[in-house]
Order: structure tokens, then C-alpha cells, then sequence
């Protein structure tokens, strides 16, 4: 079952080096790691310096992938993707990676992000003579690569200074390994090294899977080359001020990756005790929503002093389905996600602490399993700021209109959800957390983007991507 009231991340990317090997097992239990950041569809290419082979599929790594198809995967050049839909429905033909044939040899990539300008790229690849056979960003960056002109590296650095928006990606030539980030370093990406080559991934948790470990992360604007003489990273563009997406540290990214040289984990744990230092409560248990709100939890138990308690355990064997849900299958598929502890909550003051609220409709059923199973008050605690508007940087949260926090005050939130308190961490409290006061992208909750595309033109250009997906059918 879906993440009826989370963000939802776009994509998980990995690429792979490792001469004299065939790659495909590594990338299979790369990407496998990488699994939370995209469970609609997932895909490997490789390559052996002249061919390129290709797999992917609808579904889960597990689903997508046994030992018949990794077989044929040969090549010691390979690169994976996981995906969530942003934009681009969840079809087959949006699936990653996407691979074309080249003059210079085979070309294939994997995307995570989402380009503010993709419908004005679209347009002029259309008026070039371009055929498109997608509704997503990715597709138009492969175009532009394949259709610019000198090395890889100048073809990639002329589509850096056109793509305006979030992009991490992995490229497969037949030569090489190169993984970008794009100036503003929205969305992650980090290099690594294990016994037999070089790596990159969304994160480093994809390195443990295959007996590697973190070299360092990439900077904004910044391009790295793998191949069988190890890496080179070079400038891509210039640098723009930094605005990496602060959901990768609330939710996005696994707990146990570092970001900023700093483990998830304990990050999260941080934010959880300024939350609770901002907002206490008179409550006898801190339950977390889980997974996602356990670290925030622990954090909060351990600045306030109560204790902490399992009041939710969360089904792990629900796998994500194609059947998009109604608003009133989010609110029953609850109880089909949590089962309440009865003997944890029966009298108790709850602290519930969840990561984030994004419409709102989840947190309704939530309260109520808690109270039908006992407790006697629930108080909510959210460890980020109320999200106010939507992304258009590769996250999927729901349109303003649909965002409760744009919608209701705070009051009348907290009688929505049926709480008897409700408080939100501060933008400052999670800065100040984070340590940092810039470098952060923190447009859901303030409104400021960090591009100059205004709002409005942002909002046209998304409806137009949709228009386009309606184009293509089902």
C-alpha cells in the first residue's frame, strides 16, 4: 500500500564501475537499498564497452528482477533507478533507465529530480524534429545529451546550463560512469569505492548492500566520472546557492545514510528533542508513527523525559499496489498499515510524534485507533514545520489545495485530526537543528523557491506535463 499521507520521493539512482565483473547482482542489491525512494517501477542498464543491455519493470526490485534477467545483463558499466511518479504516470514506458543509441555508442540514464522548465525543453525538442514517447523530465535530458554535440562531459555540462531544476543522475556510456548534480544540490548524490571499482548512489546505504563504503558526496553543479581507472570530478556549472531539500533529511533518506557528514538517524533524533523542547506536553508515553516518525520519537523521549513506547505496529509485508486510492481508502487503509497495542495505550497520555502532515487524512483514522484502543489523550507532534505549498522540485505532496496546513489554521487542524493538542517544529527550531541557516531548500513550508520561475508559471507548467501524459493514454 502506498504512503497514503507522506511525501513521496521521485527516485533512487545508482551507477557502477568495476572491470573484469559483470555488475547486474551488485546494481540488483544496490537499487534493492535504495527501495524507499521509489516502489512504483525499477530498472538496470549495463554495458560491456560496445553493447548495452537493458531490464526494467513495474513494481518492486523484487518483483522486477530474478536470475533469468539479471543474467543477461552483461557488462562491467551498469546503472539502476527506482522510481516514484512525479510526473509521468506509472507506465512502462516511463520507467527507468531510458537508453537511445548514439553515434558515439550506447547512452543511458537515470533521473532523480524534477526540471521547472521541462515544458519549455519539450517545446523546443518538438519544433527540432524530437520524437517523445513519455510525459517525464528525464526523457528531455537524455535528448538534449544525445543531441548536443563534443565529449560526454561538453555535452553534459551543455545540458546543465539549460536544465533548470532538480536532477541527480547516473549515465551509462560505453566508456564510462558519470553521475551529475545539478547547482542548486536539491537532491543528493554521493560517490563510493568497493573492492572491485567505483560507485555512485542517491545514498551512501547503497554501498553497505555491496561491501563498499562513502567516499564523499558530490557538490552542486558538480560532475564525477567513474571508470576503470577510478574517478576525476570536475566543475560541471557554476554553483548556485545552495537549497538541498530538507525531506531528504526529515523523511526521504534511509535513517542509516550520512548527509552532510552527519548520520540520518541522529539528525532526526535532534529534531525530535528541539521538538520537544519548543513544545512540551503533560503525557505519560511518546508513541512514534512508524517507521518514518520512530528517530524524531526517541529524540523527543529523550529530551522530555517520558517515556518512550511502541503504540502503532506497522504491517512490512503490505507491498505497494498500482490501484490508485481513493481519499476514503487513505483514511480505511489505515488500519490496514497500523495495529494498535491495547495494553501500551489503555489509560496513557500519548505524545504521538509523526514526521510530517501533508493532507491531513491519515492522521484522522491514526487518533482514532489510538483512542478505540485506550488512550485516555493524544497529543500531536510534528517534527517540521506545517507544510504550506507544494513542490515542484521532485517531490510529490499534493497540490495547494489539497495541503492542510494551506488550508486550516492550526486550531482548526487540531480539531480536524481530533487531538488534544497539536504543535509543529519551527522553521528556526530545524534550522538551528540542522546548523545551518541557509543551504536548504525549505520552499513547502516558506514559499521562497530557489529558482526565478515564478510560482504561477511553475503551476502552469506542471498542468501542461499532465496534459501531455493525457496525450499518450494508458
Amino acid at each position: 500500500m502506498p504512503p497514503f499521507d507522506s511525501p513521496r520521493e521521485a527516485c533512487g539512482v545508482f551507477g557502477i564501475s568495476a572491470p573484469g565483473i559483470d555488475i547486474a547482482r551488485l546494481a540488483y542489491f544496490a537499487i534493492y537499498a535504495l527501495q524507499h525512494r521509489g516502489q512504483e517501477a525499477a530498472g538496470i542498464a549495463t554495458c560491456d564497452g560496445k553493447t548495452a543491455h537493458i531490464h526494467k519493470g513495474l513494481g518492486l526490485v523484487s518483483q522486477v528482477f530474478n536470475e533469468d534477467n539479471l543474467h543477461h545483463l552483461k557488462g562491467h558499466l551498469g546503472i539502476g533507478h527506482t522510481r516514484y511518479s512525479t510526473t509521468g504516470s506509472p507506465r512502462l514506458n516511463n520507467t527507468q533507465p531510458y537508453i537511445l543509441e548514439t553515434l558515439d555508442g550506447p547512452l543511458a540514464i537515470g533521473h532523480n529530480g524534477n526540471l521547472v522548465n521541462a515544458p519549455k525543453l519539450r517545446r523546443e525538442l518538438l519544433e527540432r524534429g524530437v520524437g517523445l514517447s513519455t510525459s517525464t523530465d528525464s526523457e528531455l535530458i537524455i535528448h538534449l545529451l544525445a543531441g548536443a554535440r563534443g565529449t560526454w562531459l561538453q555535452r553534459i555540462r551543455q545540458m546543465m546550463t539549460i536544465a533548470e531544476g532538480a536532477y541527480s543522475l547516473t549515465i551509462l556510456t560505453r566508456d564510462a560512469i558519470y553521475g551529475v548534480r545539478d547547482p542548486w544540490g536539491l537532491r543528493p548524490l554521493v560517490l563510493g569505492e568497493f573492492e572491485n571499482g567505483m560507485v555512485i548512489a542517491s545514498e551512501s546505504c547503497a554501498f553497505a548492500t555491496i561491501g563498499g563504503r562513502a567516499v564523499q558526496e558530490i557538490e552542486p553543479g558538480e560532475i564525477v566520472r567513474i571508470d576503470q581507472n577510478g574517478y576525476e570530478i570536475v566543475q560541471g556549472v557554476p554553483a548556485e546557492k545552495a537549497a538541498f531539500c530538507t525531506f531528504e533529511q526529515i523523511y526521504f533518506a534511509r535513517p542509516d545514510s550520512t548527509l552532510g557528514g552527519r548520520l540520518v538517524h541522529r539528525v532526526r533524533q535532534a529534531l525530535g528533542r528541539q521538538l520537544a523542547r519548543e513544545a512540551p506536553a503533560e503525557a505519560d508515553i511518546v508513541v512514534p508513527v512508524p517507521d518514518s516518525g520512530t528517530p524524531h520519537a526517541i529524540g523527543f523521549a529523550q529530551e522530555s523525559g517520558i517515556d518512550y513506547s511502541e503504540g502503532l505496529i506497522k504491517s512490512r509485508y503490505i507491498c505497494r499496489t498500482f490501484i490508485q486510492p481513493t481519499d476514503r481508502q487513505r483514511k480505511v487503509g489505515v488500519s490496514m498499515k497500523f495495529n494498535p497495542l491495547p495494553e501500551n495505550l489503555r489509560g496513557q497520555r500519548v505524545v504521538l510524534v509523526d514526521d510530517s502532515i501533508v493532507r491531513g487524512n491519515t492522521s484522522v483514522p491514526l487518533v482514532q485507533l489510538l483512542r478505540d484502543a485506550g488512550a485516555a489523550e493524544v497529543h500531536m507532534r510534528v517534527a517540521c514545520p506545517p507544510i504550506r505549498f507544494p513542490c515542484f522540485m521532485g517531490v510529490d505532496m499534493a497540490s495547494q489545495s489539497e495541503l492542510i496546513a494551506a488550508q486550516k489554521d492550526l486550531e482548526e487542524i487540531k480539531d480536524y485530526i481530533g487531538v488534544d493538542s497539536l504543535y509543529y517544529l519551527s522553521v528556526d527550531g530545524m534550522m538551528d537543528t540542522l546548523r545551518a541557516q541557509d543551504g536548504y531548500c525549505n520552499a513547502c513550508f516558506t514559499g521562497d523557491y530557489p529558482f526565478e520561475t515564478p510560482l504561477l508559471e511553475m503551476e502552469l507548467e506542471l498542468k501542461e506535463k499532465e496534459r501531455f501524459a493525457g496525450v499518450l493514454g494508458n
